[in-house]
């Protein structure tokens, strides 16, 4: 008797895979990757913190313990880990009316956050949810990142003007933004503008390097040399040395209504823009992508910072390019670059004291900017209006309501745009292609010949209840335009599913024919489709025997002369 095969525990530990297969020139590629991103990690880390309204410390914890995290569990070999624009501004307008003005509190929400987005990841992957996410529509994505884009942009102009800023949404803070223009600090302006420059001109010259911490290093140089904190400029201050303590994350801060809604949000936006980067990287690289998987990794990433007390993390596209452009084949270059950032809390935080705010609202600028992709929302425009007012429903959500929010009605908006677009399915009307016994919509090709007597359709869609009314009217109406019309020939072939409410639809225009002595002939069903409409009485109605044939098999060379049902 052969004993059961043992279970692939490989699957579920992806390292056991990739450390297997490892090569040993593979890791001075891995250590320049590594090393790499820490030094992205560190300008950007700060400035994320910043726009959650976190100390300057916890968003270089969040890349640390993060990408140790998704190490151990993620799938991709590329992705970097580290907290986001996205997550970051979500973070600040949420958790903010939750701690109610006390930064105690605030942190340890912000901790607990992350936990709960490792628990519903862990749910997710036990559930295989990862089909739901797939719900959210690309038009949708567009316009929510563009929103998140403008949104983000906005919170960091006050930084860069030198003035105080305010509002609780786009719109808010753009008219208080307005209203404070005559308060502009001018040194704190140049700072930002020449660190914005510089940033831009070193991504356009100097792809891949590690541009944005070479400027920190020269702002925190200038800074010091010209006495810049004396003369009012806003610096970050003493950052603490040392690593971060590790335990659970405080419990019973907030009732489950208001915690869930945060880490929902935040596992949505990391799922999907993690997955859409991991799936770019895995195919670049030739290696397969287990997308349920994905939830693990994540899933480990945030554990991981909520026990470091960070804040929710997840995998983007900007920071996981820089590790791929600097050489990384495995994911050992994020436990290389999590190792350089410990050494940079144990023994350089000091030097970041004189780094001017603006600097790091540069650092944002340039990292979201690229979110608001207006040749892609001119694009929908011109192709696809539906998309576009998906896209468009996306962005005005986030603008006005915020991100978490936005994100929801975004993803309410894409479920919507899913029902409506399976509602009002194409009804192709048939005529024959010349000289042939084939078929072709009649709307798509000029020359086909028209069926005298016969009105043929094709339902190019699973006749289901959310469309069978539609079907329904679109063929009534043919019927009326026409004459002398003796049968009406329903082609289901381009039909995979029907459910009763079909069926029923099929009963009803039965009976309307019948009331105008036309024949109704069914053809081209599969087999589910047969099942159902023999199970739901059709079969007393219509010849069950043609059910199976082909259009042109029922029809023949007939010039307008039906086919009659057998007595």
């Amino acid at each position: 008797m052969n004993a059961p095969p043992e279970p692939n525990w490989s699957r579920f530990f992806p390292p056991a895979d990739w450390l297997a297969c490892y090569r040993r020139e593979w890791l001075p590629s891995d250590a320049v990757a590594g090393i790499t991103l820490a030094a992205y990690a560190i300008p950007v880390s700060l400035a994320y913190a910043a726009l959650a309204g976190l100390p300057p410390q916890i968003g270089v914890y969040g890349y640390m313990l993060g990408g140790l995290g998704y190490a151990l569990l993620g799938a991709s070999r590329q992705l970097a880990i580290g907290p986001t624009s996205a997550i970051s501004l979500m973070i600040a307008a949420t958790v903010g009316v939750l701690a109610g003005g006390d930064a105690v509190r605030y942190a340890q929400i912000a901790s607990l956050a992350a936990f709960a987005v490792a628990v519903l990841c862990f749910i997710a992957w036990l559930f295989k949810l990862s089909v739901l996410v797939r719900l959210v529509s690309d038009s949708i994505l567009v316009g929510f990142k563009a929103g998140a884009g403008l949104t983000i942009i906005m919170s960091q102009l006050p930084s860069l003007l030198g003035v105080a800023g305010g509002g609780h949404n786009f719109f808010d803070r753009a008219i208080k933004l307005v209203g404070q223009l005559g308060g502009i600090d001018p040194l704190v302006l140049a700072i930002g503008a020449i660190a914005l420059l510089l940033l831009l001109l070193g991504e356009r010259l100097l792809p891949g390097k590690p541009v944005g911490i070479t400027i920190v290093a020269l702002a925190i140089v200038t800074a010091t040399l010209l006495g810049l904190p004396a003369l009012g400029v806003p610096v970050t201050g003493k950052i603490p040395e040392g690593l971060p303590a590790l335990g659970l994350p405080t419990f019973g801060l907030l009732a489950f209504d208001d915690l869930f809604p945060l880490a929902a949000g935040c596992v949505l936006l990391a799922y999907i823009e993690g997955v859409s980067a991991a799936r770019s990287f895995a195919a670049k690289h030739g290696y397969p992508l287990d997308v349920r998987q994905e939830f693990l990794g994540l899933g480990a990433a945030n554990l991981a910072a909520a026990f470091g007390h960070g804040y929710p993390v997840a995998g983007g596209l900007s920071q996981s390019a820089v590790n791929d452009n600097a050489g990384a084949r495995t994911p050992l270059a994020l436990v290389i670059c999590s190792v350089t950032l410990g050494l940079c809390l144990l023994f350089f935080t000091g030097l970041l004291t004189n780094l001017p705010k603006a600097v790091l609202a540069a650092i944002v600028f340039a990292a979201v900017y690229k979110l608001v992709d207006v040749r892609a929302l001119l694009k929908m425009w011109q192709v696809s209006r539906i998309d576009f007012y998906a896209a468009a429903i996306a962005l005005v959500s986030v603008l006005l309501l915020g991100i978490l929010q936005g994100v929801l009605l975004a993803s309410i908006a894409s479920i919507f745009l899913l029902l409506a677009r399976a509602s009002r399915p194409n009804v192709a009307f048939l005529g024959r292609l010349p000289g042939t016994g084939r078929y072709s919509d009649s709307a798509r090709h000029q020359d086909v010949e028209p069926l005298v007597g016969i009105i043929a359709f094709r339902p190019e869609a699973s006749l289901l209840y959310i469309n069978a009314e539609t079907i329904l009217d679109t063929v009534l109406i043919a019927l009326r335009r026409s004459a002398d019309v003796r049968l009406v020939a329903c082609d289901l072939s381009a039909s995979p599913y029907i459910d009763l409410a079909g069926a029923r639809m099929l009963h009803d225009l039965h009976d309307e024919l019948a009331s105008r002595r036309v024949t109704l002939c069914i053809v081209g069903a599969h087999a589910q489709l047969r099942d159902l409409l023999r199970a739901e009485g059709l079969a007393e109605k219509t010849d069950s025997g043609q059910w199976l044939r082909s259009l042109d098999s029922v029809l023949g060379d007939d010039k307008g002369d039906p086919p009659q049902r057998p007595a």
